[in-house]
């Protein structure tokens, strides 16, 4: 027992005093390549063994042959330790500065490509969680160009709606100044109009900006479905007569639900008059809703005949308003509405409102999509029921 003690005592202080001379060169190894650190770390994991072996094998009083052998086996082991850590440094080197170059493009349009076989775990997880970043980074700076490009599209609709009226109210008070107006009261009525209309435009870009903002105030209230359908029925059906559309109950069960009342009132309004512009006179509008799990459906289905399939997924967009023109040209069906009822139905024609609509759902956690159906569209408005427990 007393020489195992030997033996270990001997073993542990060769360690021991390669390791403390070894102190110095890791400290000037900081900073420096991770081959050059693997191989100082192998070099001194061989020479605490060398030194340990060799004090106990001179404790042992070998002959001059054993003890040969076992300096000529140390330094092979040694040696061949040493190659091994070089080479499995080299790769560990190499599949950093592949990583390196990976994610210097991060920025670019290439995105970030993971190395095909990191040497380690540690590299491997890294280039997955840079891989990851990076697919999410493309697809926010994706997002970030189409929303740059919306802005641009709506500012380029803005100014040509906002020139056209303007340029006719000018040509009006200019004709009513001059005296060469033949029916004043028609060209006042006119003058209202359009008045109207871009006050409405602008309070639609207002309402807009608040809700891309996040600075949207709702005032949540225990309400019925039932009696939102019904406020946005009795308000659209004015608009509906001028069209000689039919405006009908689709069947709406009376499910209570926590909500901003004059926000989804205006989101409805909005689809219904959508609905109602784009059916032809004999159409038929219907509004429904039911319950779906925790969710209450509202649905808005139209015979407007549908939307081509390659522009439902850009009919909530700001601005977009499918084939139509740009400047909405007189309806004869509503040429007779009161302007304050244009108005109040949010008919500006600037593409704003499918736009508000989404805002205002998802403001509500909800959610609203579009599809066709045989005779036309529906759009269904998803809301959560007041007795969903309220989520962070």
């Amino acid at each position: 027992m007393t020489e195992f003690l030997v033996i270990v005592g001997l073993a542990a202080s060769g360690a021991l005093l390669t390791g403390l001379l070894a102190v110095p060169a890791i400290a000037l190894l900081r900073r420096r390549s991770v081959v050059l650190s693997m191989f100082a770390v192998a070099a001194l994991a061989v020479a605490a063994m060398a030194a340990g072996t060799i004090a106990v094998a001179l404790e042992m009083f070998l002959s001059g042959h054993d003890f040969k052998v076992v300096l000529i086996v140390v330094a092979v082991s040694g040696v061949f330790s040493l190659g091994a850590a070089l080479l499995f440094g080299r790769r560990i080197a190499a599949g950093s500065r592949e990583l390196a170059e990976a994610a210097r493009a991060f920025g670019s349009r290439a995105g970030f490509v993971a190395p095909a076989d990191p040497p380690i775990a540690e590299l491997a997880a890294l280039a997955a969680a840079l891989e990851e970043t990076g697919s999410r980074l493309k697809a926010a700076q994706e997002r970030e160009r189409a929303l740059d490009a919306s802005r641009r599209d709506l500012i380029a609709w803005i100014s040509h709606d906002l020139r056209t009226p303007l340029a006719g109210l000018r040509a009006m008070a200019e004709a009513l100044e001059d005296g060469v107006a033949t029916e004043p009261d028609r060209y006042h009525t006119r003058i209202r109009t359009e008045v109207e209309r871009l006050s409405g435009m602008v309070d639609d870009l207002f309402e807009l900006s608040r809700i891309q903002a996040g600075s949207l105030e709702l005032t949540l209230a225990r309400v019925s479905v039932y009696d939102l359908v019904d406020d946005a029925i009795t308000t659209a059906r004015p608009l509906a007569e001028q069209h000689r559309v039919r405006l009908r109950d689709g069947g709406v069960t009376p499910l209570p639900v926590r909500v901003d009342a004059h926000g989804i009132t205006r989101v409805l309004g909005n689809l219904l008059v959508n609905a109602i512009r784009a059916t032809p006179a004999d159409g038929t509008v219907a509004v429904s809703a039911r319950r779906e799990g925790d969710l209450v459906v509202l649905a808005v289905e139209d015979t407007c005949g549908g939307i081509p399939e390659q522009d439902l997924p850009r009919v909530f967009d700001t601005g977009w308003r499918g084939g139509q023109a740009r400047t909405p040209t007189p309806d004869p069906a509503t040429a007779a509405v009161p302007a304050a009822h244009q108005r109040r139905h949010g008919d500006t024609g600037a593409g704003l409102g499918l736009a508000i609509v989404r805002g205002i759902t998802e403001a509500h956690s909800g959610h609203v999509s579009v599809r066709n159906t045989p005779a036309g569209c529906r759009f269904e408005l998803s809301l959560p029921t007041a007795d969903r427990p309220e989520s962070g």
